[in-house]
């Protein structure tokens, strides 16, 4: 068992200063600044945050208090505080200094009800975050959403956009689509993706994710057709390595995978680790114009949030659960934070 840092506690203290502060704290500054306005991006997988009711139009029976994982009230909260103390943490800059994440990119959210108890009951209540989700056919109920900070990315519109797969084949989670206007006064595309799974092997379930690569394509053309030099964001779980060819489609298509070479600072090399060895499923792609303007992209894998990893050695994120062992962490999955300085664009 890992022990509780120094650094641990200061990100426990941050979270519940995040709960007892007034809510203007969370305005950012918006002076004017030749190096352009901040924004941070933070993309994680939760890890199944399924709350603890039994909704009879999924299957998501295993998420109850008398089912197989026993998961309770008290551990779903525990969970909740878990995840808005990570979003928190994320916020730590390069300088020591501090500020909440602008928009945070979740993926295995159950639904509407976890996230009113995430950005309005758990340690994010005062963080000012509001939030738009899918709602999709997936076989278990979950989702993928959007936290924004309204200061920061004024929310124009949003959709989800569902992807079809072969007859036979479960639905797969629906893409998220939002756009805002940002501290530059430009506007913001943002999808969030949570693509078909690897099972049955990487071969077998590729196309799949093609599809889903395919129908964010064909919604970025038509971004592209209104404005060539748009501002997007494509972040979530996508299932995939770098080098697969799902990933090489987005590319194909003119985004630049910011994530690439994305490493932790604390031994992380990847967002997740399989079998002792690691690999980035999580992704952060984005327009050449935002590519630009990139300061950092990093691994969040602050101490807290990993475990020894007792079977291959070394360490790997510390997870709610070990197989149906209850463990009372964070995600199987490390958080993706990447940092922009947004700027007016040449000519402006």
């Amino acid at each position: 068992m890992i022990r509780p840092t120094l650094k641990s506690l200061l990100f426990l203290l941050l979270g519940l200063a995040c709960w007892l502060a007034p809510a203007n704290a969370f305005i950012p500054d918006t002076n004017d600044d030749s190096d352009g306005y901040p924004l941070t991006l933070v993309e994680l997988n939760c890890e199944n945050l399924f709350d603890c009711a039994d909704d009879s139009l999924y299957n998501d029976n295993e998420w109850l208090p008398d089912a197989i994982r026993r998961w309770t009230p008290r551990k779903y909260w525990r969970k909740l505080n878990s995840i808005g103390q990570e979003i928190i943490a994320c916020g730590e800059q390069a300088d020591g200094s501090w500020a909440l994440p602008d928009l945070v990119a979740l993926s295995e959210v159950e639904n509407d009800s976890v996230l009113v108890a995430l950005s309005r009951r758990s340690l994010l209540r005062k963080a000012g975050y509001e939030y738009v989700m899918t709602q999709s056919n997936d076989e278990r109920g979950i989702d993928v959403a959007l936290l924004y900070s309204p200061f920061a990315f004024r929310l124009l519109h949003y959709h989800a956009l569902r992807v079809v797969l072969p007859q036979g084949r479960h639905a797969t989670r629906d893409i998220l689509y939002a756009a805002g206007e940002v501290m530059n006064g430009d506007t913001l595309h943002v999808f969030v993706v949570h693509a078909p799974s690897r099972y049955g092997g990487e071969r077998a379930s590729r196309p799949f994710r093609l599809r889903v690569a395919e129908r964010i394509c064909q919604s970025i053309d038509s971004i592209r057709c209104h404005d060539a030099e748009a501002r997007i964001i494509v972040a979530g779980d996508f299932n995939a390595y770098v080098a697969e060819s799902s990933l090489r489609r987005y590319e194909q298509h003119g985004l630049v995978n910011v994530a690439r070479n994305a490493r932790g600072t604390h031994g992380a090399r990847g967002t997740y680790r399989y079998q002792g060895e690691w690999g980035s499923l999580d992704q952060i792609l984005t327009s050449p114009a935002l590519a630009a303007c990139l300061d950092s992209c990093y691994i969040f894998d602050a101490p807290f949030l990993m475990e020894k990893d007792d079977k291959y050695g070394g360490l790997q994120p510390r997870r709610t659960y070990r197989a149906y062992r209850y463990n009372g962490g964070y995600s199987d999955h490390l958080p993706l934070v990447a940092r922009f300085r947004l700027r007016p664009r040449t000519g402006e």
